[in-house]
């Protein structure tokens, strides 16, 4: 008899703070664990053996992942009691560039073996990574015609630091590995992206590993250090505002459990995992039903699809400024090691990351994932009833949540990434923006000033524009709402005229529309233009009133992308044509914008995909879901950006018969010291 979980709820206290690291130990791997260090030095001796670097041979490993099992085995699996069915057979996915060459390659780890060896032919180039990013950076600074050009500036060498950007793609045949350097200068100032020295373009050649086009077009303003600290400690007064320490402790230990890289808290299991490209991944999130008394499948997985940043001047030394984060840095690669109490509070578990270095060796990111339980004040439920004579009543539940959260620093920019499971059965994503704009350098420091048509973005500090840009963050969701057999629908609310027959004043009222949606093409949705509700359902199973269980899209702010279609940075990026993506399940279609997304030419997308019009009624089918940013930046986002947070929400529809919440405990308040709030103003 399955076990009825239960929500713990924290108490209230002021007091130290203390952080619970997590540490594997040895257990059978799950389908979806991460690649462990010994399993990445496995991959690099069996591939190694037949692949030996030398002289004349080049060989770099541009991914290394967990090759995608087969669906059916995973969940013959994880549906099995006591999980006694054979797993699939556990392999990785390696991407490998040999002597101009791209290889992919799949290792088996029960056989030690290479099992699929194949050069791959088509557009695009694999992820970047930070190895050859880096010798890049050597090159540059040691070219002298480069050291020449910082010289007659008047600017020393050694206060130059130069990041890598990619060069996207725009109508080229030729599409080599390259990529375009941006020098900056610091001198009084360790905000580096603040202080670009534009007018030099410089594309290094990642096979030829040199220098291969550099020209020094002009000499440009330079924007000033003055004001472009960050850094608490050296800051001056005056500070604020003025925030209170405040903590919760859960003297029994934290409310969830970890098994391996399996989470149990309150009504949800689900695992989590680390991938090289993606970052943190969520899969076969499962909810308790006390009424079924067990778990019921939602979520087979869910992750970071790509993210899409693309800046709106067209100028020689913006024009190319089109990232595909994902695709070309890798979100997981450009993840960051949490700060304990900080970044994550202090009931938090981190969870290690590691991915394969350029030689294939092992690199390990500490803390890069934390689980922690959320407390914010907000109301699960409540209710007042003041009708029945003599009786008042009042039942209120505080709210809790599970968030799973990954932080990645992809250039200038920090994402906060956060997955957050609500004892409701919704499920929360959110990213949050942070860090330091873009900018280039002008010669105004007033609005006055200005004498172009368009300065592409905002004056935010004396000759500094903060360049107008888009944020698309794309999440591909898996969703096995009861099982895999699923379908789409779209309710839309219309209005309606009172019919004559009924005789009362109103004139008008609205109601729905339900259309079960049938191919891909009619699944394509371009949020607000009218009002729907949008579900994925299963109709195999019914509640006990006919209703076909499902679960319900909540869209957060809707934006979308405001380029030509035929602009070269949307034919790559045009899985951002609509806001929402319905497609059958492929394991192969993962990334939105395509296997191969740096310099690719946009022929495998999601939007390409998509066009293949395939049935997806009662089929195995897959969400895609873009959260959109306009930025037109302003001075608050100087010198750093506080946060902003958009996102989305799945929410049970019919998937339970009654709100699964009522029976929750009340929560229990212990004593914690008496405070006097004190004013400071």
């Amino acid at each position: 008899m399955a076990q009825q979980p239960q929500l713990h709820f924290p108490i209230l206290i002021f007091t130290s703070i203390f952080v619970i690291s997590f540490s594997s130990f040895f257990r059978p791997p799950h389908p979806f664990d991460p690649l462990t260090e010994s399993e990445f030095k496995l991959i690099r001796n069996v591939i190694k053996k037949k692949y030996p670097v030398g002289p004349t041979h080049r060989f770099t490993f541009q991914y290394v992942g967990l090759n995608e099992p087969d669906k059916s085995g995973v969940l013959s699996w994880h549906l099995s009691l006591h999980h006694n069915v054979t797993p699939p057979p556990r392999q990785a996915f390696v991407i490998a560039r040999e002597n101009r060459k791209t290889r992919e390659i799949v290792v088996d780890f029960s056989s030690r073996a290479i099992v699929s060896d194949i050069i791959r032919v088509g557009h695009g180039n694999p992820m970047l990574t930070i190895d050859e990013q880096e010798v890049a950076t050597e090159l540059v600074l040691k070219f002298k015609p480069f050291r020449q050009s910082i010289r007659r500036r008047g600017l020393e060498v050694s206060e130059v630091v130069v990041t890598s950007s990619t060069m996207g793609w725009f109508g080229e045949k030729d599409t080599d590995r390259l990529i375009k350097m941006i020098p900056f200068y610091l001198n009084g100032s360790v905000n580096t992206y603040l202080r670009p020295i534009e007018g030099m373009t410089i594309i290094v050649n990642l096979e030829k590993m040199k220098v291969t086009t550099f020209k020094d077009r002009f000499m440009g303003p330079l924007p000033k250090a003055n004001g472009t600290e960050y850094r608490f400690s050296k800051l001056k007064p005056p500070f604020g505002p003025t925030l209170r320490n405040s903590i919760f402790l859960q003297p029994n230990g934290p409310g969830f459990k970890i098994d391996g890289h399996v989470v149990r808290w309150a009504n949800w299991e689900f695992h989590i995992s680390f991938d090289v490209r993606a970052g943190l991944i969520i899969s076969l999130a499962s909810i308790f039903d006390i009424d079924m008394n067990k778990y019921r499948q939602v979520l087979y997985k869910g992750h970071l699809s790509e993210m899409y940043v693309p800046y709106m001047d067209p100028s020689e030394d913006w024009y190319f400024i089109t990232y595909l984060d994902c695709g070309e840095f890798g979100c997981g690669q450009s993840a960051v090691s949490l700060e304990p109490y900080t970044d994550c509070p202090a009931d938090a578990v981190f969870f290690d990351g590691t991915f394969a270095g350029q030689d294939g060796t092992p690199t390990n990111i500490s803390k890069a994932m934390c689980i922690f339980e959320k407390i914010a004040g907000d109301i699960m439920w409540r209710h007042t009833e003041a009708e029945v004579p003599g009786l008042e009543i009042t039942e209120v539940r505080p709210d809790v949540s599970l968030v799973a959260r990954m932080v990645t620093t992809v250039g200038n920019y920090d994402y906060i990434v956060d997955y957050e499971f609500k004892p409701s059965g919704a499920i929360k994503m959110e990213v949050g923006l942070t860090g330091v704009l873009e900018v280039k350098p002008v010669e105004y420091v007033h609005t006055s000033e200005i004498k172009e048509d368009d300065i592409h973005g905002t004056i935010v500090a004396d000759n500094t524009v903060g360049v107008n840009h888009d944020h698309f963050v794309t999440y591909r969701l898996d969703l096995d709402i009861d099982g895999t057999e699923n379908s789409f629908v779209r309710t839309e609310l219309v209005t309606k005229r009172t019919p004559k027959s009924v005789k009362t004043p109103r004139k008008s009222y609205w109601t729905t529309n339900r259309k079960t949606v049938k191919t891909e093409a009619e699944a394509r949705v371009k949020l607000g233009l009218r009002a729907e509700e949008l579900m994925v359902v299963n109709p195999n199973r019914l509640t006990k009133h006919g209703n076909e269980v499902g679960y319900r899209l909540f869209p957060g702010p809707v934006s979308g992308t405001l380029m030509a279609h035929d602009d070269y940075p949307q034919i790559r990026g045009a899985f951002t044509n609509y806001n929402v993506w319905i497609t059958l399940y492929n394991k192969s279609e993962v990334w939105a914008s395509g296997l191969y997304a740096d310099r690719s030419q946009g022929d495998d997308t999601l939007a390409v995909w998509s066009q293949r019009n395939r049935e997806i009624e009662k089929k195995d089918i897959v969400m895609w879901y873009t959260v959109g940013f306009h930025h037109v930046p302003c001075q608050e986002d100087f010198p750093t950006m506080p946060t902003l947070s958009s996102g989305f929400e799945l929410r049970p529809a019919n998937f339970f018969e009654q709100n699964p919440v009522l029976k929750t405990k009340p929560i229990k308040l212990s004593s914690a010291p008496k405070c006097t709030p004190k004013n400071e103003y």
